[in-house]
């Protein structure tokens, strides 16, 4: 027994029979554990466990056949190449751990997420070609000076002559890696205005709305861009800057260009839009909006409700007004209309004229908002107005429509607080007369000041049926 024991094959034998199955059967243990918890270790022990034990393994027993008597034979070429295979398998298993240390559990933002793939690849490329050259220097010997020098000036060479083509990729890489925008961010740059909905490698792909803009990641990197979906505050603000009369009073301006802002469908309920005034007649307008792509949208709708909001002012947005002897033909002739239809004579006419001008109105607009005590009666012209009320859950509820003939605010005269509303459907233009001439028109006229307050009171009964349906669920 003691021969068979003191042989040079005895013990890496014994190691192989018995300590080969074991450590299997343990890894295979240790494998499922980690592949319930999602390890990302789990594909190193898989190598540990299928190539790099029985590579091992077979290593011992290929280094047992060299044994041939009381001499060993060095340098055998079956034993050098079973070495290299199993120093090729140590190599794979610590690129795969260590590809799982640093990679396989990264946080979401944080470096080892954001590196591109292709520079870990590079990297392991490179270990691969070191580790290469290791084997041979010390498994087979191998002088691998002369092919680092060789390797070298080649890669210097090559390095000077693909730099012009190498260079923007790698600038495309780093952009990548540093990350300064995501999918869906909305990017301003001298290519284009959109948002991002590819990132790749060599380009960045922007929709603009009128296509798919291609932009190659050098020239971002190598250029200065906005990042519109990363602020400072917790919204965005849409600005825009208009441009009046400089003798219109800058009060007025910001007032009006304030309630214009404030009445936007994109700006945020809970923060107020701002005014600065700039000088020389132009003024910032800033809308806080929930995203870029209601930036749009929402400076059109503005620069199109400011020119109305402004000739209701008698402000003069881009020296625009409107020419007087076409207002004081338009208010004859509609004035002397508005009488006639109500059966006015006398000096109903005269005073009205002289108490009245002309309001614009785009749709969307609100023309007599819900809840307030109007200060003037207005006769629509031209377009179509809408009359609704507001729900207690915030919605607005339609009650008919008013169109050239019909009138609103007639509770100016009896200065009640009106529950209905009033907002433009399409352009609407109406003749606003103040609440002092309609008084003396009324009070030469008893029958109109019934016929107003009969309007009143069917508007009034028509908006509570509305509310009463609406908190029954009805509508």
């Amino acid at each position: 027994m003691s021969t068979v024991v003191s042989q040079a094959w005895f013990w890496p034998a014994l190691l192989i029979v018995i300590g080969l199955p074991l450590a299997l059967v343990v890894l295979n243990e240790v494998h499922g554990s980690l592949v319930r918890r999602g390890s990302s270790y789990a594909k190193s022990i898989v190598l540990l466990r299928n190539w790099l034990l029985p590579a091992a393994a077979a290593y011992l027993l290929i280094s047992q056949l060299n044994h041939t008597g009381d001499h060993p034979v060095p340098d055998a070429t079956l034993t050098k190449i079973a070495a290299t295979v199993v120093g090729f398998f140590v190599m794979l298993l610590l690129l795969s751990g260590a590809n799982a240390a640093l990679f396989g559990e990264a946080e979401s933002g944080s470096w080892r997420e954001r590196l591109p793939g292709i520079f870990i690849d590079l990297g392991r490329l490179i270990l691969i070609i070191i580790g290469i050259g290791i084997l041979l220097s010390w498994v087979w010997g191998a002088n691998i000076g002369g092919l680092i020098t060789a390797v070298g000036v080649t890669s210097v060479v090559i390095g000077l002559a693909v730099q012009n083509a190498v260079g923007p990729i790698l600038a495309g890489l780093l952009l990548l890696f540093e990350q300064p925008f995501g999918i869906g961010d909305w990017l301003d740059t001298k290519f284009g205005k959109g948002f991002v909905v590819e990132v790749n490698w060599r380009a960045v792909h922007i929709d603009t709305g009128n296509g798919l803009q291609i932009v190659p990641n050098a020239a971002l990197a190598g250029d200065a861009f906005v990042n519109l979906s990363r602020t400072t505050s917790p919204l965005y603000q849409a600005k825009a800057t208009l441009a009046f009369a400089p003798d219109d009073k800058p009060g007025d301006v910001r007032s009006t260009l304030l309630a214009v802002a404030d009445a936007l469908p994109a700006k945020l309920a809970d923060h107020p839009a701002k005014v600065v005034e700039l000088g020389a007649g132009s003024y910032r307008v800033s809308v806080p909006i929930a995203s870029p792509a209601d930036e749009s949208a929402a400076t059109s709708m503005l620069f199109h409700r400011a020119w109305y909001a402004g000739q209701r002012a008698g402000l003069h947005l881009d020296g625009v007004v409107l020419r007087k002897k076409e207002v004081r033909d338009y208010l004859a002739e509609h004035v002397q209309a508005i009488a006639d239809s109500l059966g006015l004579h006398g000096e109903a006419v005269p005073t009205m004229l002289a108490a009245a001008r002309i309001l614009p109105f785009t749709d969307g607009e609100i023309m007599q908002q819900a809840g307030s005590v109007p200060k003037a009666m207005g006769f629509i012209t031209t377009g179509v107005a809408g009359l609704f009320v507001n729900a207690a859950d915030g919605r607005r509820l339609s009650l008919s429509e008013l169109g050239p003939g019909d009138y609103i605010g007639g509770a100016s005269l009896t200065r009640q607080r009106m529950i209905t509303g009033v907002v433009a459907l399409t352009e609407v233009v109406i003749v606003e007369v103040s609440r002092e001439a309609m008084n003396t028109v009324v009070q030469q006229d008893h029958r109109l000041a019934r016929q107003i307050g009969d309007a009143i009171d069917i508007r009034r009964r028509t908006a509570r049926v509305a509310l009463a349906e609406a908190a029954a669920g009805v509508r």
